[in-house]
C-alpha cells in the first residue's frame, strides 16, 4: 500500500494507508466477516499452536479457572471472532499471539462472570439482546446481517453473546460495588472545567491509542514487545488501527477503537508531546515507552485551539442625540452601583433617554476592543464605566463569563467524565486482584 505521509522526523511514525485513520468515530466499521478464507477446522491444530494431537484432545481444556474449566472449543471461537473483528489473515506466529490474547480475554470473562454467581447476579437475555442490537446499529449493520456474518466465518453468535453477558455483568457489579463511593464536588467540577478551557484554546491533536501493558505474569517486556511487533506487522497488512485497538489495547479506549478525542497539547507528556507535535497527521508512531507499557498513538488530525471567551450582557444606551450633562452624571452614578444584569431596569430605567437592552451571551472576539477591554476585569454582577462612542452613550453589565465553543464540555459532562474514569480504575484493580487471587490453569 502506498503511504500518504512522508516521515517528519526519522524513527518517530509510520505512515498510515490510504483511507487507513480517515472518517469520524462513527463512520469506522468493525467488519464481522472474514476478509480472507480461513479453513478452522483443517487447521484447528495449528490456531491452538501445538503439535499434531488426537481429536479428543483438540476439543479438551485450555485452562482451568477455579475449578471452572475454558474449553479448546472457547478458545477457537474467541480467536476466530478477533479474527473476523480485525479483518486479517493471520500468520502462525500472529495465531499463537491471538491465542495467547483469546485466553486471557476468557479467564477475565470467567472471573468476571463468577463473581456475578457470587452476587446472584444474572444478566438478563433481553439485556444481552439489546447490547447485540447497539453494536449492530454502531457499525450500520442488523443483528440478523452480523449473526450471518458469524456463522459464514465459523463462529457460533453464543460467543459473542458471552462476551456482551461478561460485560454487562461487570458493569453492573463495578457501578453497584463502587458507585455509591464515589464524590465529584463542585469544586472538582469546577476546576476540571477550567482546566477544560483553558485546554480547549490551545492546539489540539485528535489521537487514538493503543496500550500494551507489561506483565510479569505473562512474560514482562520481552513478551509485550513481541505483541507490539505483531500489530504493527498487521497494521503493514492493512488492517485498520481501531480495529487493533479494539482487539488488543490494554486502555479503557479500546471499546471505542482507541480513540482518544481531541487532546490539548498541554495534556500530554513531554515525551509524547514532542513526538506528536513532529509527526504529520496520518501517522502512527512508533511504541512510546509510558508508565506500565508501551503506547502507540495514531495522529488522526490536529486543529487550533475552539474555544471563545463568552460573555452574558447588558446594555444600557443614551443615543447621542438625547445626552445631556444630567443623564450623563447620571448614567455614571447607576453604573457603579450596579449589581448584576436582573436589577438593571430598576438600577438605569428611570434615566431620562436611557435604553436597557438584554444582549444574551456573545463571544468575546465579536466585541469592539475599547468595549472588550472594559469588561475584562470585571466579575460578574459589575459594570463598565460610561463607553462613549459615534451611537452616545454606553454602558455594559457583566451577566456571565465562561468558555464556550467546541470541545468545551458541560459541567454534567464533566460530573459523569470525572466518574467514568474512577470508575474505569477502580475496576481494572478489581480485575487485577481477581486475576492475583484466582486458581489458573493453563494447559
Amino acid at each position: 500500500m502506498t503511504p500518504t505521509c512522508a516521515l517528519a522526523a526519522p524513527h518517530r511514525c509510520v505512515c498510515a494507508p490510504d483511507g487507513y485513520l480517515s472518517g469520524s468515530i462513527r463512520d469506522i466499521r468493525v467488519p464481522m466477516a472474514l476478509r480472507y478464507a480461513l479453513i478452522f477446522l483443517a487447521a484447528s491444530v495449528s490456531l491452538l499452536a501445538a503439535p499434531a494431537a488426537p481429536a479428543q484432545q483438540v476439543e479438551g481444556i485450555a485452562a482451568v479457572v477455579n475449578d471452572e474449566p475454558i474449553t479448546t472449543l472457547d478458545v477457537r471461537d474467541r480467536m476466530r471472532l478477533i479474527i473476523s473483528s480485525a479483518g486479517i489473515q493471520p500468520d502462525e506466529e500472529t495465531l499463537a499471539r491471538i491465542q495467547d490474547q483469546a485466553i486471557r480475554g476468557l479467564i477475565e470473562e470467567t472471573l468476571q462472570l463468577q463473581q456475578a454467581r457470587e452476587f446472584d447476579l444474572e444478566v438478563e437475555e433481553a439485556e444481552v439482546d439489546e447490547a447485540i442490537a447497539d453494536l449492530a446499529a454502531r457499525n450500520g449493520a442488523t443483528v440478523d446481517e452480523i449473526t450471518s456474518d458469524l456463522t459464514s466465518s465459523g463462529i457460533s453468535i453464543e460467543t459473542l453473546r458471552q462476551q456482551m453477558r461478561a460485560e454487562i455483568a461487570w458493569q453492573i457489579l463495578v457501578s453497584g460495588r463502587y458507585r455509591s463511593r464515589i464524590r465529584i464536588s463542585d469544586t472538582q467540577i469546577e476546576h476540571t472545567l477550567e482546566r477544560e478551557a483553558a485546554a480547549a484554546s490551545q492546539e489540539q491533536y485528535r489521537l487514538a491509542e493503543i496500550l500494551v501493558e507489561i506483565r510479569a505474569s505473562e512474560g514482562g517486556e520481552d513478551a509485550a514487545v513481541q505483541e507490539i511487533q505483531a500489530i504493527y506487522e498487521l497494521m503493514g497488512e492493512g488492517t485498520p488501527f481501531p480495529n487493533l485497538a479494539q482487539q488488543f489495547s490494554d486502555a479503557p479506549s479500546a471499546a471505542s477503537g482507541g480513540f482518544l478525542g481531541w487532546v490539548p497539547v498541554s495534556t500530554l507528556s513531554e515525551e509524547v508531546r514532542d513526538i506528536v507535535q513532529q509527526v504529520p497527521t496520518g501517522s502512527i508512531t512508533n511504541p512510546i515507552r509510558v508508565s506500565g507499557g508501551f503506547q502507540i498513538l495514531a495522529v488522526v488530525d490536529k486543529r487550533e485551539g475552539q474555544a471563545v471567551e463568552q460573555l452574558g450582557l447588558t446594555q444600557i444606551t443614551i443615543p447621542s442625540g438625547r445626552v445631556t450633562d444630567d443623564n450623563r452624571a447620571a448614567l455614571s452614578r447607576a453604573a457603579a452601583r450596579a449589581s448584576g444584569c436582573d436589577s438593571a431596569e430598576a438600577v438605569f430605567g428611570d434615566i431620562e433617554g436611557a435604553i436597557v437592552t438584554p444582549l444574551g451571551t456573545l463571544g468575546a472576539t465579536a466585541l469592539v476592543g475599547p468595549i472588550r477591554e472594559a469588561l475584562s476585569p470585571l466579575d460578574a454582577g459589575e459594570a463598565t464605566g460610561v463607553i462613549e462612542g459615534q451611537v452616545g452613550l454606553q454602558v455594559f453589565i457583566l451577566c456571565s463569563r465562561e468558555i464556550g465553543g467546541p470541545g468545551v464540555p458541560s459541567p454534567d459532562e464533566i460530573e459523569q467524565q470525572l466518574i467514568g474514569q474512577q470508575l474505569s480504575l477502580l475496576a481494572r484493580r478489581w480485575l487485577r486482584d481477581l486475576r492475583r487471587e484466582a486458581t489458573v490453569d493453563i494447559r
